[in-house]
């Protein structure tokens, strides 16, 4: 379970949102949303029952921001279902605006904190996971806030199958060198990377997000980091 610094559950930090919604977008908060919301709290809550097929496998992305990476993985993956969780409801909206125009069948939406949502998930019911240019919270006494902890991979490696993929993408290279150290010290997941290539370049199947393309363009580097769920026990896990 992931819990706060005092044990007393989640504590999210950052904006759920900036300027008001459009009314385009404030329509499809109200009434597109609540078909694609899932709700972990529910007793009887499964999360491959949320959608309207069956499939094959189900992904998560933390933090999706404005959606395009997530559009693009559930347009290219339509038998997987894609589970978005994003607190920041302008970032929801703008995801809403894609669905509605391409006709995506395969999200599902958790309008919150994710944390929450790993905590209801079923053991070992997910492929793959998606953190992607989260907050590096620079400051060194602000590093408790970050999402990669060991707290965070305990709770993963418990949703993650034996052989499934944690990906995480960040600009920032302290919070790099955190998540690497991090993911290297846990036993629940191994880093197969052979070169610098593979850390240091995308894959066709990862797309830029917007956020990426302005870090790009402001002379920022980004790493690209793709871990493996093994079958061994998540316990043990030591921060650095």
């Amino acid at each position: 379970m992931i819990g706060s610094e005092h044990d007393r559950g989640p504590v999210l930090h950052g904006r759920r949102k900036t300027r008001p919604l459009r009314p385009t977008r404030r329509r499809l908060v109200e009434q597109l949303l609540p078909q694609l919301q899932i709700n972990p709290a529910a007793p009887d809550f499964e999360p491959i029952s949320c959608f309207d097929f069956r499939p094959e496998q189900l992904w998560l992305e933390i933090g999706f921001g404005a959606g395009e990476h997530l559009a693009w993985q559930a347009a290219h993956n339509q038998t997987v279902g894609v589970i978005g969780a994003e607190p920041f409801i302008n970032g929801v909206a703008r995801l809403l605006a894609e669905i509605e125009q391409t006709g995506l069948k395969n999200v599902r939406i958790y309008p919150d904190d994710a944390r929450t949502l790993i905590n209801a998930l079923p053991a070992a019911s997910l492929d793959k996971c998606f953190l992607l240019f989260p907050d590096p919270w620079p400051k060194r006494r602000h590093h408790k806030r970050r999402f990669v902890q060991p707290d965070t991979l305990d709770a993963l490696a418990r949703i993650l199958r034996p052989g499934a993929e944690l990906r995480m993408a960040t600009d920032h290279r302290g919070y790099g060198r955190w998540m690497l150290a991090h993911c290297l010290r846990h036993p629940a997941f191994e880093w197969p990377a052979e070169c610098a290539a593979d850390w240091r370049l995308r894959g066709a199947d990862w797309p830029p997000t917007r956020y990426e393309v302005k870090s790009r363009d402001a002379g920022r580097d980004a790493v690209y980091y793709r871990f493996r769920r093994t079958g061994e026990n998540q316990a043990g896990a030591q921060s650095p």
